[in-house]
């Protein structure tokens, strides 16, 4: 008896819907009843709100055993599986990218680094070699080798390494040139900073096998004016010569051409008029 009650309250899970949404037309088509247990079942009514997309309204209900009456326990909001759904939380720490910092914003410090090794803490190469490029000497911590490799591959993988236009149409690399100045420790071997303020790299790090079009020993001449060293196309410096009476004469005849009025000027003759005049000279003669 309690299942028929629940079912038959549709109409009571509606209104509590209404009266949670504050608005008639914020409640759409009833969607059915899923029972939660023998006296406690939800309906659930389309959500018609903007930008929830695939939302429903999930009412419960409740009756006591051999009553006819229910009560509402709880309306809420829940997803469907096409829902519209805010994408997962990510902490700041973990959602801040590289190039989102300015110099106003500080970065918080990051316990156990990975990238971070202590500053006097063996690496996995030989001690001896190590300490002729870097010991970390006066600084708590030091670049280690997880953070030394992820830079290498990042910078020759990036716009300042081999794949890059300028250095596929250079013909040197920057580990040929003098504006190259070389990195200290383990990153000599492969990377320099530019020097040469001609250079779309100046300030930058630059991989050996990158280049550009200001390389130091570039063979290409200076090139000349391409201006032409013969006589201009147009001469500028030699005098014309003008005849003005000429000039005046002709503008004369062309006046008293134009100033005859039309009615004294002969029309043309038709070819009718033509060949009687013919016939005409022919008697005469």
């Amino acid at each position: 008896m309690a299942r028929a009650v629940l079912e038959g309250a549709v109409e009571s899970a509606r209104e509590a819907a209404v009266e949670m949404a504050g608005d008639p037309g914020a409640v759409g088509a009833h969607l059915g009843m899923e029972e939660v247990d023998g006296s406690v079942a939800s309906h659930r009514f389309v959500a018609e709100l903007p930008g929830y997309r695939g939302w429903v309204w999930d009412v419960v209900l409740a009756t006591a055993s051999r009553s006819k009456r229910v009560g509402v326990s709880e309306v809420h909001l829940i997803p469907s599986d096409d829902a519209l759904l805010a994408p997962a939380w990510v902490p700041w720490e973990e959602r801040i990218r590289p190039g989102d910092l300015d110099a106003q914003m500080m970065l918080p410090y990051e316990k156990n680094d990975p990238r971070l090794v202590p500053g006097y803490e063996e690496i996995d190469v030989d001690v001896d070699s190590a300490m002729w490029w870097e010991w970390g000497l006066g600084r708590a911590r030091v670049l280690g080798v997880t953070g030394r490799d992820a830079a290498v591959e990042r910078w020759h993988k990036g716009t300042q390494g081999p794949l890059a236009a300028s250095a596929q149409q250079s013909p040197e690399g920057c580990g040929t040139c003098a504006f190259a100045i070389p990195l200290a420790g383990s990153m000599r071997d492969m990377f320099a900073v530019c020097a040469n303020e001609w250079s779309p790299s100046d300030g930058r790090v630059v991989s050996h096998d990158h280049g550009c079009g200001a390389h130091s020993e570039t063979d290409v001449e200076p090139q000349t004016s391409r201006w032409p060293h013969d006589s201009p196309v147009v001469d500028t410096v030699a005098p014309d010569q003008v005849d003005l009476e000429a000039q005046e004469s002709a503008a004369s005849e062309s006046q008293t051409e134009s100033s005859v009025p039309e009615a004294e000027q002969e029309p043309p003759e038709s070819p009718a008029g033509q060949a009687a005049h013919e016939k005409v000279e022919q008697s005469i003669d």
